[in-house]
């Protein structure tokens, strides 16, 4: 596998190896040892998928404490994926990395603790894997605007579609400062 520092200290995006032939393929999608190698330390204790729709942004969400590592993929389809460094004694405190996962691509980005996770679908459907650290917290939950101009992503969509509660999130500037790492 290959693994690909990202601008932001943290974040990895990680090529699994492939084995393709006439018949289809195959990868190994983590392999504990291996991903130690490649500083992947925490143990993962909860896999989960989302299936969304075209235009469905999902993020930015972080929770604190219980604060989870997330590797990410896409299974099918395609996502725009972005993370955000929300650790406030960071050099890069409030600046974003994003990159596009894919089925075709099956990239994995590693989402360490301290930062914010999101994603839009820009293929007809995508289904998304999350592989965590943590068990999900909804009181430990964090989130703060898709398109907070003071953070600046440049997210390929302009009308996503949003959850009720990602439509409500403040600017990052406005989340406690206890809430952030």
């Amino acid at each position: 596998m290959n693994v690909h520092r990202c601008e932001l200290d943290g974040p990895l995006l990680i090529e699994p190896k492939v084995f393709g032939d006439a018949r289809g393929f195959f990868l190994e999608s983590w392999s504990r040892d291996r991903y130690r190698d490649a500083g992947l330390t925490g143990d993962f204790v909860q896999d989960n998928f989302s299936l969304s729709c075209r235009g469905t942004l999902r993020g930015m969400h972080a929770q604190n404490p219980r604060a989870q590592g997330k590797l990410v993929s896409v299974w099918q389809g395609e996502v725009w994926d972005v993370v955000v460094d929300i650790r406030r004694a960071s050099p890069t405190f409030g600046r974003w990395f994003g990159v596009t996962l894919s089925a075709e691509n099956k990239r994995q980005l590693w989402v360490p603790a301290g930062f914010a996770h999101g994603f839009v679908v820009t293929s007809d459907t995508a289904l998304f894997h999350y592989k965590v650290t943590e068990t999900y917290s909804p009181k430990d939950e964090i989130g703060f605007l898709w398109n907070d101009p003071a953070v600046g992503i440049r997210w390929p969509v302009e009308n996503p579609i949003l959850s009720a509660r990602d439509t409500k999130n403040p600017p990052l500037r406005e989340l406690a400062p206890e809430k952030l790492f």
